[in-house]
C-alpha cells in the first residue's frame, strides 16, 4: 500500500522560506514513491460542533496516513490527531518545543546540562511592577551579563543580552505581561554555536554558527555557517534532549561551555533545514522522510 500524506505550512507569514520548508519534504516523499500534499494551514479550517469534528475545506478528503506540521499551529496539528491521523511531532511535542519554559523543564527532568535557568513569574498586568527583591534573586543566582528570553521566538528574535541592573530592569520592563527566563550567560560561546538535526537515534547533519557582531550566532541574525563533524558526546546529548521533548526528530542548538563540555541552549521541533542544505550538502527532509515511513510501516499502522 502506498503511503500519503500531507504537509503543511502557515499560509499567513510572508516570504518563500515556509513553502521552500514544505518543498524539501515533497520532494524527499516523491523519491521514496509516497504521495504527498501541500496544504497552507489557513486552507484546513477546522469545524467544531456538537456531533462533528471535521475540517471544513476537506470533508469528502480522505484523510492521509500521516502529517508533516512544518508550522506551530498546534490546534491543526491536534485536530488532526483527534481525527486518527499520524503527525509528526506531535501537537504536544510543538507546544512544548514553541515554549521555553517548558523545554527547559524538561530539559533538567532528564538532567541535560543547560544554561542556568530562573523562570520569571507569571504576571497578567502589562504595567509590570518591578520585584527588586525578584531582581537581586536572579542577579546574584546567575551574575551579570546575562540573558532573557521570551518564551515564544524564533530565528534568535526575543532574546536580549543585558549587562546591568538598569539594563535588566529596562529590558523587563519592555517584555511586559509576556512569559520569560533569565538564563545564565555562556561567555565562551559568545557568538557561536552548533546546529545538529537530529531523526530518531541519529544525528544526520551538523553545522556551526558564528557571528562576530552579536552574541547570537542565527544566520537570520547575521551569522555565517561552516560544516561541523560534531564529536559523539555532542551527538549522544542532542539525541538526548530531542527524547527528552518525545519529538521525532529536532534542530538542537549547543553551546560551548567554559570547560569545553556541549550546553543544549534550544530544542527546535520545526527547525527549518534549508541552511543545513546549503551549508553540508545533506537534505534532512530525506532522512525524515525515510523515518516517517520506517514507523508507521513497522508499527502495522499500514497493512
Amino acid at each position: 500500500m502506498t503511503l500519503s500524506g500531507w504537509i503543511i505550512y502557515n499560509g499567513m507569514l510572508p516570504g518563500d522560506k515556509f513553502i521552500d520548508f514544505a518543498q524539501m519534504f515533497h520532494e524527499a516523499a516523491k523519491k521514496e514513491n509516497i504521495k504527498t500534499t501541500i496544504y497552507k494551514n489557513n486552507e484546513l479550517l477546522a469545524y467544531l460542533t456538537h456531533d462533528h469534528l471535521s475540517i471544513l475545506q476537506n470533508e469528502n478528503v480522505t484523510l492521509p496516513d500521516f502529517v508533516i506540521s512544518t508550522d506551530k499551529d498546534i490546534y491543526l496539528a491536534k485536530l488532526l490527531e483527534l481525527l486518527g491521523v499520524r503527525v509528526f511531532n506531535r501537537a504536544d511535542i510543538i507546544h512544548t518545543s514553541d515554549d521555553k519554559i517548558l523545554t527547559h523543564q524538561m530539559l533538567a527532568k532528564e538532567n541535560i546540562r543547560t544554561p542556568a535557568t530562573i523562570v520569571s513569574p507569571k504576571t497578567y498586568l502589562e504595567d509590570v511592577v518591578i520585584d527588586h527583591d525578584l531582581i537581586d534573586q536572579v542577579i546574584e543566582q546567575l551574575s551579570l551579563p546575562l540573558v532573557i528570553k521570551e518564551a515564544f521566538g524564533s530565528f534568535g528574535e526575543q532574546v536580549y543580552l543585558v549587562e546591568t541592573k538598569e539594563q535588566l530592569i529596562k529590558q523587563v520592563k519592555v517584555i511586559g505581561n509576556k512569559p520569560f527566563i533569565f538564563q545564565q550567560f555562556i561567555a565562551s560561546s559568545y557568538g557561536k554555536d552548533l546546529r545538529l538535526q537530529v531523526v530518531g537515534d541519529e544525528v544526520v547533519a551538523s553545522m556551526m554558527r558564528s557571528s562576530k557582531n552579536d552574541f547570537r550566532a542565527n544566520i537570520t541574525s547575521g551569522g555565517s555557517m561552516e560544516p561541523y563533524e560534531a564529536t559523539e558526546e555532542e551527538k549522544q546529548l542532542a539525541i538526548k534532549a530531542t527524547k527528552a521533548i518525545c519529538a521525532d526528530f529536532a534542530g538542537v542548538d549547543l553551546l560551548f561551555g567554559e570547560d569545553g563540555k556541549p550546553i543544549v541552549c534550544e530544542v527546535n521541533s520545526n527547525a527549518h533545514i534549508r541552511n543545513m542544505y546549503t551549508c553540508t550538502g545533506i537534505n534532512a527532509a530525506e532522512y525524515i522522510i525515510r523515518y516517517i515511513k520506517k514507523q508507521l510501516t513497522n508499527k502495522g499502522d499500514l497493512s
